[in-house]
This record gives structure tokens, sequence and C-alpha cells, in this order.
């Protein structure tokens, strides 16, 4: 009689495995392409979306020379982060990023601990800019003078509903929205312009708000160079309106190319995403100094603070003030939509981060493999930081700018890095000082608004912490990706398969006659092989052992009558064990490998294996084998002599 099934259980059962479901990412697949305009608009959601709050938060950290340092960060936007990005489009087309070229530069584990920081420094911008812009989308929202004045201290809860919504259309399932994102931004952009138009309209109309601009300038600052001192000292507070150029080089794929591209040298979709990166700068420094302008001019000082109707929302404040209400509610509403996307193209940039370099490091915990679970931690601690902050927009602008500058400051490292590889004079000395001054103004802002390296340290130490733990439990996995074996090396393995297979581990020392002689006496006098049965010998040389995943290539070599199997790999005994299990398969007999004893502290041996990929050869070889195949029946035979 068959047993029932409980419908509680399940039901219990679906919801498990639904959100414990994989991602399904396509490895090397075709990505869906378009226009570069279009990809711009996609990077503008982040980008241009800073305009709901960039002009208050300027306006309330440099006062009336808001608008020379905004200059100062044009000028640092064109002349600085332009040209390095451009740059890291060249090095990275396939949207690896600043942080790629960094872990090609740096290579072992000070790469990989380094581009673990950077990681940390990623979650922290993608973080704030769920937070922030939500926060942002709530005071928009509770100042249109049509909502309920009961809304009004309710900015914490109604922000958590925001952020609520965007990880529920997360666990039901996202797709890139490039049409939406087009029109979102379109729309945006109109609105600031014609909302910017009318306040210089206004100015011009009403010359006295030059005249008390300057006043004001003059009175706190003696001269012009007073002011040009003091604004460069403010400027990195209002760092965050660089956002934008990290995510134009990640979303390259989507870039329609040309006919002509290559994957190794795709010149047509570089080209057209140096189009997108320089669009997105030009017009973003258009739209940052005229709003400063206008704003600072306009508004009355006091409305900047906590507690103003400008505060965050500067432009909208000018919107309603000028056009009435339903202007006004029109660019609320286009505020918020725009704001809301920002936050999903941040969580979209969030699941990304774990697939593209943890797996390939050993350091991303199964449960990471499902977006679902991701999307639920993102959203707790997106929550943890609404509430720590009090959805305040001004108040999460330090830590938004650490994260932007940290990642712009690592592009600038990296590029001058590449120039000096190159051996490119000019182009070190130029990005080198590109570097010295996102590194002043990042060091600037971290000293003056320590919150924001504080939640960069609280994402390093639980990345770096997480990932440590899987490396170290994924580390007897099988680890190799292919193996290929070249004509030698098949050729000494078909006349092999014609007996028993048995390969000599060694570790290569001379490489001469006298070596591999002593080493077949030993291991024939210690496992009673006959002198008749023929031999192979296996040697694996570690190439990096921060490297997690191996392709590898075997290569026959003869030493006088000895044959000799060599391969590279990141890990001895996982490589090993691989080919173990490669020969089995395709010679349908298992092989037996044979080792000598190894005496020492197994603590010791553990940390080399994890650190160096040596250790106690033999037992880890076995465990992986163990783990690798269940049936001990089909597993390749592992000896150790004496």
């Amino acid at each position: 009689m068959a047993q029932s099934i409980n419908p509680i259980e399940q039901r219990r059962q679906q919801l498990i495995n639904w959100f414990l479901q994989e991602n399904r990412h396509e490895k090397g697949g075709a990505h869906s392409t378009h226009p570069w305009w279009q990809v711009m608009c996609l990077t503008g959601v982040d980008y241009f979306s800073t305009l709901g709050y960039q002009p208050g938060i300027a306006a309330l950290a440099a006062g009336a020379l808001s608008p020379l340092a905004t200059l100062i960060l044009v000028l640092l936007t064109l002349f600085g982060a332009l040209p390095i990005y451009r740059r890291i489009a060249a090095k990275s087309p396939n949207g690896e990023g600043s942080i790629a070229m960094l872990e090609h530069l740096l290579p072992w584990w000070q790469g990989k601990l380094f581009v673990l920081c950077l990681l940390g420094f990623v979650a922290t911008d993608f973080i704030i800019t769920i937070t922030l812009s939500a926060a942002d989308a709530t005071a928009h929202v509770i100042e249109n003078p049509l909502v309920p004045d009961f809304l009004h201290d309710q900015a914490i809860a109604i922000t958590l509903v925001l952020i609520a919504l965007l990880g529920a259309v997360f666990l039901r399932g996202f797709r890139e929205a490039i049409g939406l994102a087009v029109f979102l931004v379109s729309i945006y952009l109109l609105l600031n312009l014609i909302t910017i138009s009318v306040g210089a309209y206004q100015i011009w109309q009403h010359p006295s708000a030059i005249a008390d601009w300057q006043t004001a300038l003059f009175t706190r600052h003696q001269n012009p160079f007073a002011m040009l001192g003091v604004a460069l000292l403010l400027f990195p507070k209002l760092a965050l309106g660089l956002s934008g150029f990290e995510t134009g080089v990640v979303v390259m794929p989507l870039v329609k190319g040309s006919s002509t591209d290559t994957e190794e040298f795709p010149h047509g979709r570089i080209r057209n995403t140096r189009k997108l990166l320089t669009a997105a700068a030009v017009i973003m420094s258009f739209f940052l100094l005229t709003s400063s302008l206008v704003t600072t001019l306009l508004i009355p000082t006091a409305e900047f603070q906590a507690g103003g109707k400008a505060n965050g929302r500067a432009l909208a404040y000018l919107a309603h003030f000028y056009m009435g209400d339903a202007f006004g509610t029109i660019y609320d509403l286009s505020t918020i939509a725009i704001l809301w996307f920002a936050g999903a193209s941040a969580m979209a940039g969030l699941l990304n981060i774990v697939p593209r370099y943890l797996p390939r490091y050993g350091m991303a915990p199964n449960w990471t493999l499902a977006a679902r679970p991701l999307v639920v931690v993102y959203t707790l601690i997106a929550f943890v930081v609404t509430i720590l902050f009090k959805a305040n927009v001004e108040a999460q602008g330090g830590a938004y700018a650490t994260g932007v500058l940290v990642l712009m400051s690592s592009g600038a490292f990296a590029v001058a890095l590449a120039a000096r590889h190159h051996r490119s004079q000019r182009g070190t000395i130029a990005f080198s000082l590109i570097t010295l001054v996102f590194l002043y103004t990042t060091v600037t802002n971290i000293i003056e608004r320590p919150e924001g390296i504080r939640i960069a340290a609280f994402f390093i130490g639980a990345i770096v912490a997480t990932s440590l733990i899987s490396r170290v439990w994924r580390s007897t996995e099988l680890r190799a990706d292919h193996i290929e074996f070249d004509a030698t090396a098949r050729q000494f393995i078909a006349e092999e398969s014609q007996g028993t297979i048995r390969l000599i581990a060694n570790r290569l020392h001379t490489g001469d006659v006298e070596e591999y002689y002593l080493k077949e006496r030993e291991v024939r006098e210690d496992n009673l092989i006959p002198p008749t049965d023929p031999v192979l010998f296996l040697e694996i040389q570690v190439a990096d052992a921060s490297e997690f995943i191996d392709k590898i290539q075997v290569v026959g070599v003869e030493v006088g009558k000895y044959r000799i199997l060599r391969a590279q790999s990141a890990a001895v005994p996982n490589a090993i064990a691989a080919i173990l299990l490669e020969l089995r398969n395709q010679t349908g007999k298992l092989p037996h490998a044979y080792f000598g004893w190894i005496e020492g502290n197994p603590i010791q041996y553990l940390l080399r294996f994890i650190l160096f990929g040596e250790g106690d050869i033999p037992v880890v070889t076995r465990e992986v084998l163990r783990r690798a195949e269940p049936n001990p029946e089909q597993r390749p035979g592992i000896h150790v002599g004496g």
C-alpha cells in the first residue's frame, strides 16, 4: 500500500526547493546586445538618479561654495575618472571592471585578499545605493503636498516598505529591463532640464539672487584664492556625484559592437562603451553644475537643513515652488521611480558579485549559488542600515561616497599599474597623479565621515571570514575543470593500459636519470611491485596555489628509459586525484598511485595544503577521491610506502 504524502510537508518541500533554486548562469553564453545609448540609460538609473539628492547634499556640505566645489568635482569627472574608465573598458571588455584588472596584476594570495577587500567596498556601495535611494524616494513622498500629514513622521517605515518591495520583486524573479530604463531616464532628465531651465530663468529675472550669492561668498571668504582652497577641501563631500563609472564597464557585454568584433578583440564594443562613458560623464557634469548653481542661488539655506523642505530633494523643491504642485508631483513620481530602479540595479549588481568572483576562488558557500537566500540577506542588511541611519539621506552620503571613491581609487591604481607594466612613462605619471587625487579624496571623506569605512569593514570582515571558511570546507573537492593529455602522454597511457596502470608520485628535484632510478627502486621495494611491471612517474608542480579551479594540461616527458607525466596545478593532491579518475574513465581500468610516507605535524601540513597546495599529499588525495567517487570499488588505488 502506497504511503500517503502529507500535503503540508509537500508544500514545505516545494517552498524549500524554490527558495534554494540555483542561479542559471550561462557560462560563455551570448548576451542580448543593445545600442550604447540604451545601455547608458541602464547605468543612468544609478548615475543620473543621484540628482535627486546630490544638489541638496552639496549645498548642505559646501554652502555658498557649492557651485565652485561642484566645478572641481566635474573637472575630476572629465579629466580623472573618465580617462581611467576609458582605459578600463579596453582592458576588461567582458565586463570584469577594475577589480578584475587588479586581480590579474596582483597574483597569488595578496591579489585574492585585495579583491575580497574591494568586494567589501562594492557591497558598501550597492547596499547604500539601495538604502539611500529608498530614503530619498521616501523624502519625495512625504514632502509632496498631496500626501496626508500622518505620513510625515513615518520616513523609516516608508523606506523599509520600499526596500521590502524591492526584495519581494527579486524573490519572485527580476529580469534586466533596458526598455524601462530608457523610459525612466529620458523622462527624468527631461523633467530636470525643465526645472533647471525655469530656475535659470528666475535667476535671469531676479539678478539680486546673484548679488546675494556673491555677498555671501565674500563675507565668509576674503578672496578667490581662499574660496578655491576651501572648495578643494570641501569637494570630497560631494564625491557621491561620481557614481556610475564602475557600472558603466560592468554592463559592457550588453553593448552592441561591430560585425568585425571577436571574443578576444571586441574593438567595436570597446569603442561604443567609451561613447557611453563619455556621454554619461558630459550629461552628468552639465546637470551637476547647473543644478548646484540654481539650487544654491534660489533656495534659502534653512530649507537644506534637516526638516527643511529641500533636504534631500532640492530640485523637487524648485519644481513645486516655481511650477506648481501638479508639475512637482509628476517630478516626484519620476524621481521615486528612478530611485527605486536604482535600488534594483544595485541589488542586481550584488547578486552578480558572488558568481563572478568567489566561486572561482573556492570561497563561496554552497547556499550562495541560489539567488533568493542572498536577496533575503541583502534585504535584511538594508533594513539594519536604514534603521541605523534613520532613513536620513544626508547621513548616508559619506558611506555611499566611501564605496564609490575606493572603487575609483582602485581603478586608477589598476590603470597606473597597467601603464607601468607596458612601460608607458607618461601614462604612469599621469594616472599615478590621478590616483593620488582620488586617494586624497577618499581619505578626506573617510576622516570626516567615518561611517562609510565602518560599514565597509563589516562587509570586508564578513566576506573574508565566510570566504576562508568556504575555501577550507571545499578544499577537498576535485577542482579540475578540464584535463587534457598531449600526444606523448596519450601514448604512455595507451602502452600502460595493456596491464596494470601504476603511477609513482614524484616531487621533481634534479630531473635526471639517477633521481628516477632511486625513486623507482624505493617504490618497488616498499610495495613489492614486480620488476617486469612497467610504471609511469606523475609530477605535479604548483603554479598559483591561490587559484581554485584548474584546467590541467598533462605532458609526456622521457628521461632516459623513464616515462613521466607532468602537469601544473593549484593543488597537488587534487590534481593527482583528478588525473587518476580521468585515466580510469579513459582506459576502463583502475590506476594505482604510489606515494612515500611523510612525517611531521599534521596541522603544519594542513596549512601547507591550504596555502601552498601541497601538505600530506597521499592522505588528501585519498580524501579527494573519496568525496568524488562514493563507490569504493570504483576508486583508484592509493599506496603509501614506508
